[in-house]
């Protein structure tokens, strides 16, 4: 299934700069390729995810169309006076696992999911995306992903996603202080689903809520779990649930 994706360009001669100072990753160090990063609110909460691919002449945001509109104005907020210009580019998102066609590059968040690619058309080969991400874990804007989600209880380390290394971004204290002050809590984890349950389903142990359910391709799932409640049995209704990871 083809995704509804939206590109913006960043043109200017202060572009990389600019997005550098705002962005969870280092997107320096990716010019050859794609990188994965985020947007957060000072408070460190999510607002959009996208891939970063430079060119010679500008930055493309690779980003979920119904965030993207949000993700615009926010950067618009940040431009004052810096030599950057925020455009929607008349570009499509092509993607799949088989043989990577010229100039696609790969998704930098797992090689399982293949590669990408920019041009005049969407296009999909196909491939069993949401058994992928529930196989390997990849939260997604919108089935997972939302403005509430702090990124390391969605796994953006383990996808590439943050940079600690790189200096300041906007939401940065918050993020640093959960990856070096605190245990996480709470978060993403991959579950057997032994029943009927759909996603948005309630997960419940020992008659507490400790979850929800998320995507789901098969007996596998995608659950955001309270790792501290999340103990014996646990059920979304009348399925039993059973964490994997």
């Amino acid at each position: 299934m083809t995704q509804d994706r939206t590109i913006i360009a960043v043109t200017g001669t202060d572009r990389e700069e600019f997005l550098q100072g705002l962005v969870t990753n280092d997107i320096a160090r990716e010019r050859d390729g794609l990188a994965y990063t985020a947007l957060l609110t000072p408070q460190g909460k999510l607002i959009a995810d996208f891939f970063v691919k430079g060119e010679a002449d500008r930055l493309l945001i690779d980003v979920a169309s119904d965030v993207a509109a949000q993700l615009f104005q926010r950067l618009s907020m940040y431009k004052l006076r810096a030599d950057v210009a925020l455009a929607e580019a008349d570009l499509k998102v092509s993607r799949g696992t088989g043989l990577a066609p010229e100039d696609a590059l790969p998704d930098p968040r797992h090689p399982a999911l293949g590669w990408r690619l920019y041009g005049a058309q969407a296009g999909d080969d196909g491939s069993d995306w949401a058994a992928i991400r529930v196989e390997h874990l990849i939260p997604e804007w919108g089935a997972e992903l939302g403005p509430e989600t702090y990124i390391l209880e969605a796994g953006f380390e383990r996808m590439g996603g943050v940079d600690f290394k790189k200096g300041c971004y906007v939401g940065q204290e918050v993020t640093a202080r959960m990856k070096h002050k605190t245990e996480l809590r709470k978060g993403f984890a991959r579950v057997a689903v032994e029943g009927d349950a759909a996603p948005g389903a309630q997960i419940l142990s020992n008659d507490k809520a400790v979850g929800t359910l998320h995507s789901r391709a098969g007996d596998r799932a995608i659950a955001w779990l309270r790792f501290d409640r999340a103990e014996g049995e646990m059920r979304a209704g009348e399925a039993r649930v059973i964490r994997i990871d």
